[in-house]
């Protein structure tokens, strides 16, 4: 059986990072930018911004499985070229600034392509020099005085854009497998090569043309890693893993052929399992099926706990303001897997700061900014387009604006919207023809 509230109180419990910690993390984060665009050094002088990466980018960071572990986070350091210094010249350069300070001196370390934050016993953060240079993106390996390609930007957006193909669950997919893989131990596979592996497995023909295919969580964990083993069968070799984001560059230096021969295998098992456990009709069976991949806490945790998204129900003076098109409209929803509509917010320039697509951020603002939306679609006229903005967490609570009404477009195409309550919010647009709502997309807001 599926029990999807059963894995969704999975994840809110054992897998995902809690608040608390993502809170403490945010922090961090934001005291070394401070200290980054406080100094009189280089770095200071030729900062642009501070950029989230990798699993801190795209949400998919896990709880540490074992009582030692810890979980990491990877920023950018986006900056001008400093004329001259050579590659090694940055980390080593950001090193001696860290060094240099009372707060970072005990705490820090210097790797071949950055500096790394250590805060004892609960995570470290990873801080890459990277910049533009002949039009193209760069990072600096000190280890070898070299400029490496890359396109970390271009990645956060093509995971975005898989994301939204599986109706927004490849990241709790991506999570549940990275859970796996730390809870197993059975086999080793890079979080970057594993994201990669995953988000190849979104099929945009099918997602397009049988949106049941990704319709929850168990759902898209069984479809999706069925893909990834059915390709990992027809490749005995280990594959090219290219960046999807700059196809000249692979990651290939970061497994060999005997760690993919044993994660071939391994994934092979556990999509047998995992088909095993979502086809088994008893529930208490599925429960003792879904417990061979994720252990014994599987299916004991209170699946009556309210998600993020319903935490102001029945809270004194708050509003439940939350719309469906049906139910404010009277419109019905029948995709047409013909039609595609694109949204995309663009962050407007803060002083200091560039303007920049959400998705290249991982969806990822600040408080006190402003969000202009842009609808795209191929839906032949006469159209009608529907906007729902929809916010959570606490700060929307406290202010009673929770939000969620449908209303029409103004015929622009467009909507501007301030940052204003820190957490995770989205906005969707609905494409109608002939009173059919035939095309939806959704954008993801996280405001810091």
């Amino acid at each position: 059986m599926k029990l999807i509230k059963h894995f969704d109180a999975f994840l809110v419990n054992k897998v995902n990072l809690g608040d608390g910690r993502i809170k403490q993390l945010d922090e961090r984060v934001t005291a070394i930018t401070n200290f980054v665009q406080a100094g009189d050094d280089a770095f200071a002088t030729n900062f642009i911004d501070i950029l989230p990466q990798g699993s801190y980018a795209h949400r998919t960071i896990i709880n540490p499985v074992r009582a030692n572990d810890e979980f990491d986070a990877d920023l950018l350091l986006e900056m001008d070229e400093v004329d001259e210094w050579e590659a090694e010249d940055y980390v080593q350069e950001l090193y001696t600034v860290f060094r240099g300070s009372s707060t970072y001196r005990d705490m820090v370390s210097r790797h071949d392509r950055c500096i790394r934050i250590d805060y004892a016993n609960e995570f470290h953060i990873d801080l890459v020099p990277y910049m533009e240079r002949r039009s193209a993106h760069y990072i600096s390996n000190r280890a070898e005085n070299q400029f490496e390609l890359t396109n970390p930007e271009g990645y956060n957006k093509w995971l975005d854009e898989q994301n939204r193909l599986a109706s927004g669950r490849l990241v709790n997919v991506i999570r549940l497998v990275k859970y796996l893989r730390d809870f197993k131990d059975t086999f080793s596979c890079k979080s970057v090569i594993l994201s990669i592996l995953l988000g190849n497995s979104v099929s945009d023909a099918v997602a397009w043309g049988d949106d049941s295919q990704y319709a929850d969580v168990p759902t898209a964990l069984k479809n999706i890693v069925g893909a990834l083993d059915v390709y990992l069968q027809d490749n005995e070799l280990m594959p090219s893993i290219d960046d999807p984001s700059e196809p000249t560059e692979n990651y290939n230096h970061r497994w060999n052929q005997d760690e993919y021969a044993n994660f071939r295998a391994k994934i092979h098992v556990y999509r047998g399992w995992i088909d095993e456990a979502y086809y088994e009709e008893s529930a208490e069976e599925s429960k003792v099926k879904w417990r061979r991949l994720f252990g014994d806490k599987f299916g004991t945790y209170d699946t009556t706990v309210k998600k993020a998204s319903e935490a102001h129900l029945g809270v004194e003076g708050v509003r439940n303001t939350d719309e469906t098109i049906g139910d404010r409209w009277g419109i019905p929803i029948r995709l047409d897997v013909r039609y595609r509509v694109s949204l995309t917010g663009r962050v407007a320039k803060r002083r200091g700061f560039r303007d920049y697509e959400l998705g290249r951020y991982g969806n990822v603002v600040p408080v006190k900014s402003d969000i202009k939306f842009r609808v795209q679609h191929n839906v032949p006229g006469p159209v009608e387009v529907y906007w729902k903005v929809r916010n959570t967490g606490e700060e929307a609570i406290r202010a009673d604006c929770i939000r969620g009404q449908v209303e029409k477009d103004n015929g622009t195409l467009t909507r501007t919207e301030p940052t204003s309550y820190r957490g995770r919010h989205y906005v969707e647009a609905y494409v109608v023809k002939d009173g059919v709502c035939v095309a939806i997309s959704r954008q993801d807001v996280s405001i810091k």
